[in-house]
């Protein structure tokens, strides 16, 4: 049952929605088959059947698979079938429905397993067993009762912890190109981030990946899975398309009952939401829709709401859920529908940008097209340092002056600039290597990366370090021969 009033609960005992088993004693086996079309199921004389219904679909030999209700229309129900239409034929399929959504065990149980998209074991050990069952497509959360984000979720990763600082309840996305390392970006993430005085962990939900990035990700996070920290759902790219679109849902269900109900504070990785995102491309056109801008449906800006909104803090409840959704711009454009709508709905974005790599920078982060909107929130005195906001407005700030100076030094010569422009060239090596740069296993603390920002800033002359007062200039900035 939903709490119209309060947090995302679980269904009281008594109330939650029976299947048809229970309301109607046996359940009745549909048999019209109207049309088999793709990833899609059309049953006839299916009255009472619901929107989102979960079902289950026998065949003549004895095999069953299972669907979800797309569409209803009088009498006639489309399903989309989890584990694809592949050799079925119109006739011997009988369809029983369950009257209510499709629910997942949730529970503590999840820690250390690793399945496919559908929760479904890979890692050799039983079915995942729960302590409570919830829908897979959440409750709305009354935003009366949302706490805003605060305190930082640190990464290890320098160039984020330091500039654009994640923030527990935060839902902060990293935007990519095709081949750069943001699968490794992510799982770093996974296998680094803690946040303070409070247990941590993580979901990683993959998507639309090869065997060969799928046995990355296991070998990367096994450590954090074997201490039971971690939870890892593997979608494949031969794996049916429609389990795409269930994996970027259970995971985040998992989550909330971590964090609302055994208090843990919890971040969830999506990776890559573009396939997700094709995933529902195709499904829309099965269903032979009108299509929207570059064929997706027009319901993708709300379709993404559903699932990055998710995130947050709950007044009376201690834990959090925080969400790192990661998605390749297809050519690197950064207006095509799945980044230009994932910005609209999120609070900030992590660009990744190809020169940057092609100078041999791990993790290539564009910090100048990059930020997190809510970093003021989960940074500063009593919760990181107290001069972190003012460095990193003046790193910033001088990497753009620095950025100029070499464009001019590219057109002029280094040897015709002023000593100051001179400066910051010098400046940008130093940040960029120093700062910026750092191995792909390598876990910095938050004073390391604030001592590296200073230590970059010192090439700059004392007047152009016109952001940070005199008190933190005095205690933070190293001197020559000190």
């Amino acid at each position: 049952m939903k709490d119209s009033t309060g947090p995302a609960k679980e269904p009281i005992e008594g109330t939650d929605p029976a299947p048809l088993s229970d309301r109607f004693g046996a359940q009745i086996s549909h048999g019209d088959i109207r049309e088999v079309r793709g990833p899609l199921l059309v049953v006839g004389g299916a009255g009472g059947v619901g929107w989102d219904e979960f079902a289950t679909i026998d065949l003549a030999g004895g095999e069953s698979r299972h669907g979800l209700v797309l569409e209803v229309d009088r009498d006639l129900a489309t399903l989309q079938v989890l584990e694809s239409t592949d050799g079925m034929s119109l006739g011997g399929i009988g369809v029983r429905f369950d009257g209510r959504p499709l629910h997942v065990q949730v529970g503590t149980q999840w820690l250390g397993r690793v399945c496919n998209g559908r929760g479904e074991p890979l890692d050799g050990g039983p079915p995942v067993t729960g302590t409570a069952t919830l829908p897979v497509s959440g409750w709305p959360l009354n935003p009366v009762y949302r706490e805003p984000p605060q305190e930082p979720v640190l990464t290890g990763i320098s160039v984020i912890d330091g500039l654009m600082t994640l923030v527990r309840g935060q839902k902060l996305p990293i935007f990519s190109v095709p081949g750069l390392p943001h699968l490794t970006l992510a799982t770093q993430i996974a296998a680094q981030a803690t946040s303070s005085g409070q247990s941590f962990r993580v979901v990683f939900a993959a998507m639309g990946l090869t065997h060969a990035d799928i046995a990355f990700v296991r070998d990367r996070l096994e450590e954090r899975s074997a201490e039971k920290e971690l939870i890892l759902l593997l979608n494949a790219a031969d794996d049916p398309v429609i389990e795409r679109i269930l994996t970027p849902r259970i995971a985040p269900t998992i989550a909330e009952h971590l964090a609302y109900t055994e208090s843990h504070d919890v971040l969830v990785v999506m990776s890559d939401m573009t396939s997700y995102a094709e995933a529902v491309r195709e499904v829309s056109a099965a269903r032979r829709e009108i299509p929207a801008r570059r064929g997706y449906p027009g319901y993708l800006y709300s379709d993404l709401a559903t699932l990055y909104e998710r995130c947050g803090r709950v007044k009376g409840h201690d834990g959090s859920v925080t969400i790192v959704p990661v998605l390749t711009m297809p050519a690197g454009d950064i207006t095509h529908p799945v980044p230009d709508l994932t910005g609209y709905i999120t609070e900030g974005q992590i660009v990744l940008a190809p020169d940057i790599a092609a100078r041999g920078i791990y993790p290539p982060v564009d910090v100048l097209s990059s930020l997190s909107r809510l970093m003021r929130s989960g940074a500063g005195k009593g919760r990181t340092r107290e001069d972190h906001p003012d460095v990193a407005a003046q790193v910033l700030a001088a990497l753009a002056r620095a950025r100029q100076a070499t464009e001019l030094a590219e057109l002029v010569g280094e040897a015709a600039l002023s000593e100051t422009d001179r400066s910051y060239i010098l400046y940008r090596t130093l940040v960029e290597k120093g700062l910026f740069d750092q191995a792909r296993d390598e876990s910095r603390t938050l004073e390391d990366t604030l001592g590296r920002a200073w230590t970059a800033l010192a090439a700059l002359p004392d007047k152009e370090l016109t952001m940070l007062p005199r008190v933190f200039l005095d205690r933070y900035l190293p001197r020559s021969g000190s």
